[in-house]
């Protein structure tokens, strides 16, 4: 029985050994790469409150969007540090994208369009449009719709890929 436990400790110590460097280097990285995302957030959020017509919308969401990216170099980096193939994960994840971007075609339309109107600004809140078949003053802009006031005093929440 001692011999049987002996074993057993040795083994846990060969892989502790074997393995311990990796783990340790992951968790490096891991605590870096979240430190680096978290910078790389708070600068791109100040730099943007430094553009005066960015929309309050999209400052948080393109401040998060490079937290994300940050986030997924740093993991296929601690993917790639315990020796999983990383091209192939990257095809997946291509490939995951795809799909689901397919899935979401008409949200993502809607979301693409708001970026398009926030970045471009062909009107602006309280301009008065005709788009759609809805006429009437614009009260807000977000990601996914548009929001008209119409002159019957409607509110109507129009998705951006209309407008």
């Amino acid at each position: 029985m001692e011999k049987q436990t002996q074993e057993i400790v040795e083994e846990v110590i060969a892989i502790t050994v074997e393995y311990g460097v990796d783990i340790v280097g992951a968790i490096v990285l891991l605590i870096l790469g979240w430190t680096i995302a978290g910078w790389a957030r708070r600068s791109v959020r100040h730099a943007l409150e430094r553009v005066p017509r960015l929309d309050e919308t999209l400052k948080p969401f393109l401040a998060k969007l490079v937290w994300y990216v940050v986030m997924v170099f740093v993991l296929v980096a601690v993917l790639s540090q315990f020796g999983v193939q990383t091209t192939s994960l990257i095809a997946v994840l291509g490939a995951a994208g795809l799909a689901i971007g397919f899935a979401l075609q008409g949200t993502l339309a809607n979301v693409s369009s708001g970026v398009m109107l926030l970045f471009l600004r062909p009107f602006n809140i309280g301009d008065y449009i005709d788009t759609g078949g809805i006429a009437g003053t614009v009260v807000e802009i977000s990601l996914f719709s548009t929001e008209i006031k119409t002159s019957q005093g409607l509110c109507l929440i129009v998705p951006n890929k209309i407008v």
